[in-house]
């Protein structure tokens, strides 16, 4: 009966436990664009609240992640 109680307890104490918290999901569906362009849009949403995060190399080489930065900077400072 004691063993019951305790393991009870320890069960229910375990499920307080805290969970990290999930990463933000955009507010917008980007499951058609390519992946360079997503990485961008979330780069450049990020920015908007932070310092810039930005790849620079990438942003000058890489028409999509450019593209995508640009769209996630201007539609997530339209948002604030």
């Amino acid at each position: 009966m004691q063993r019951l109680v305790m393991a009870l307890a320890m069960a229910l104490t375990a499920g307080c436990a805290s969970q990290p918290a999930p990463a933000p999901q955009p507010k917008v569906n980007l499951s058609g664009y390519p992946l360079e362009f997503r990485q961008g849009y979330a780069d450049g949403c990020a920015s908007v609240n932070a310092a810039r995060k930005r790849d620079e190399a990438r942003y000058k080489s890489d028409a999509n992640y450019a593209q995508g930065w640009r769209d996630g900077y201007d539609i997530c400072r339209r948002q604030k």
